[in-house]
């Protein structure tokens, strides 16, 4: 590498991002590139020119290691729609010219589906004026729907906490008995891909049967068949575990969240904020039955549970941050890294590049042969598909009892 790196970050963070962006800087110097920038909040903070040198602020191994243990986006993130490019010619001049004037030769986004519709943009403008910048897209999202890669890194983290907690919930449930039970609904994130809330299957163990149902947005969401398993798993248990993803909806498409207040909040791609499908399920169980309802929604805990994460997906994380710019520095362009998995046990998985244009704007969802046929739970073939991704443990740096985290004053907000 003879010029310079710029990389950003987009989306909603994970447990791994970080761990993506050391893959990058320290492969990036390797290869001898001369500097690497992050943008601050991604390509809108590029827009304005707000980016960093990355070498002031990682400047030994240990800053490293602890930026692959710091949750959240370490640089700062966005979602930021970039329009079409025969719609608006000047933002994308205007985004060259900033890279030129940094001498960019390699520009890496961490981010997901949408982040990956920008590498596809950028990297078309690219070709089209001939511009000498290339394009690598870095896959990052828990939600685990990129299409032609294995999973996503900061899935399995997400799997692993998600399994975790809802364990820890089955646990507590017993705890007390009330005269007409327990029923605990666990909305966990996912619009339309049930990736995340499949993975409360994994708390079923030796030591715990595991929630009583699942359900995931593929499957249309039935709430007359859903109160009669209520009723009838009543009959004879004190404490009942529901798993839900946020992105249930009934056969007409309405999101079960919507059942009972409306969603008003809609981000720059058109996505609706998707919350409150637990405390309605919670709300209409209390109403209809009588007993007594909990409704636990694990929001962004389960993308910033950094002390749960999966050692395999911190690793593949960093790979893929430097399998990003390999690919980029021998002269690829408008492609994402993706993970193929090799075997399951032992577990290998290693990285290829494929043609961005056939991933961004599509989403992968759970195969309808890995979900029971009441559409209640998922079946072993998920769970062997998942459970390789939460293996091991990445032990915090802990200072006063707490964990420690890679800070640097002046962007972080104070």
């Amino acid at each position: 590498m003879k010029r310079n790196v710029i990389v950003g970050q987009s989306g909603g963070p994970t447990a791994a991002i970080n761990s993506s962006l050391a893959g990058v800087y320290r492969t990036a110097k390797a290869r001898g590139a001369n500097k690497v920038y992050g943008m601050l909040h991604g390509i809108q903070g590029l827009l304005e020119e707000r980016y960093i040198d990355l070498s002031e602020h990682i400047t030994n191994d240990l800053d490293a290691e602890l930026l692959k243990r710091t949750p959240a986006a370490y640089l700062g993130s966005c979602r930021y729609k970039l329009p079409e490019i025969h719609e608006d010619m000047g933002i994308y001049e205007k985004i060259f010219e900033i890279l030129n004037k940094l001498d960019i030769e390699a520009f890496i986004y961490i981010g997901g589906n949408d982040s990956m519709d920008t590498i596809k943009k950028l990297s078309d403008y690219a070709i089209i004026k001939g511009e000498r910048v290339r394009f690598i897209g870095c896959p990052k999202t828990i939600d685990n729907d990129l299409a032609l890669t294995d999973h996503t890194p900061g899935y399995g983290s997400a799997a692993k906490y998600i399994g975790t907690s809802v364990k820890e919930i089955i646990r507590d449930g017993f705890c007390l008995e009330y005269e007409k039970g327990l029923v605990t609904i666990v909305e966990i994130m996912g619009r339309n891909a049930g990736w995340l809330t499949g993975a409360a299957a994994l708390a079923e163990g030796e030591d715990c049967t595991g929630p009583d149902m699942i359900y995931l947005p593929e499957i249309p969401f039935d709430i007359d068949k859903f109160m009669d398993k209520i009723r009838e798993l009543l009959s004879r248990k004190t404490s009942v575990v529901v798993a839900v993803s946020e992105g249930i909806h009934t056969a007409d498409g309405k999101y079960v969240c919507e059942l009972g207040n409306s969603v008003d909040f809609v981000d720059a791609f058109g996505h609706k904020q998707l919350t409150g499908t637990a405390s309605y399920l919670a709300n209409y169980v209390a109403a209809e039955v009588g007993c007594k309802t909990r409704a636990v929604e694990l929001s962004t805990l389960q993308r910033a549970a950094s002390h749960c994460a999966s050692r395999i997906d911190i690793l593949e994380a960093s790979e893929v941050g430097g399998a990003a710019v390999k690919a980029a520095d021998e002269g690829d362009t408008g492609k994402m890294v993706v993970l193929v998995r090799l075997s399951d046990d032992p577990y290998q998985c290693t990285t290829e590049v494929k043609d961005v244009h056939k991933i961004a704007n599509d989403e992968k969802l759970v195969p309808r042969e890995w979900v029971n046929a009441e559409g209640t739970y998922v079946t072993e073939e998920f769970i062997s598909y998942v459970r390789p991704l939460i293996q091991g443990d990445v032990s915090p740096v802990m200072v006063d009892g707490i964990p420690r985290h890679l800070y640097k004053a002046g962007f972080h907000g104070k």
